[in-house]
């Protein structure tokens, strides 16, 4: 996890996961239909967002049930990828 202010704008890059090795979904951040920059701003009109808080936008098609067991890796181009696996 990394701080927005180390990463630059996100306007572009692949955004992948992965279960059990296997591509399940894949999109472009420039293809969602609000930017980063316009997520966090609605939020904000909301929320007040501190330092480290996450934000979720949602995701590509090819949403599936997981199971107990799975090893999910979800990645951004230019920020790096996160492991998980299911208990």
């Amino acid at each position: 996890i990394h701080r927005a202010t180390a990463v630059g704008p996100l306007e572009r890059g692949t955004i992948r996961l992965e279960v059990n090795g296997v591509e399940r979904q894949r999109g472009d951040l420039a293809d969602m239909i609000w930017s980063v920059p316009e997520i966090v701003a609605i939020l904000s009109g909301y929320f007040e967002l501190q330092a480290g808080d996450l934000v979720f936008t949602g995701t590509p098609a090819g949403v599936g049930p997981v199971q107990r067991g799975d090893r999910l890796v979800g990645s951004v181009d230019g920020i790096g990828e996160l492991s998980v696996r299911i208990v």
